[in-house]
């Protein structure tokens, strides 16, 4: 998939999950501390559609802590979709295509 699709997909898969999170915390308007567990378990199977990657839930979980501590030290005032689909896309984006190998024991 070119570079440009991808990153158009990753970038309307990260707005499709914002309101989608804020409707589920909707009680509470959207509050969540831990909404990097809830994003990687809404995000995972469709990151991964896009990525051609097979991350764990939990690796997820601590990329997604990273990309917004990167953002928020970096880029601020960078559309967090923009900034997540570019963070993404540098680290997996050649693996589109190429399931990762099993580890061995």
């Amino acid at each position: 998939m070119p570079a440009t699709d991808q990153r158009r997909r990753l970038i309307d898969l990260f707005a499709e999950a914002g309101p989608a999170h804020h409707r589920a915390y909707f009680a509470v308007d959207g509050a969540d501390p831990d909404w990097p567990l809830w994003y990687a378990e809404y995000l995972q199977a469709r990151l991964d559609d896009v990525l051609g990657t097979a991350l764990t839930r939990s690796e997820l979980t601590y990329l997604l802590v990273l990309v917004e501590k990167e953002r928020q030290a970096a880029a601020p005032a960078t559309v967090w979709t923009d900034y997540y689909a570019g963070f993404f896309i540098d680290r997996y984006g050649a693996m589109a295509g190429q399931m990762p190998e099993a580890p061995r024991m």
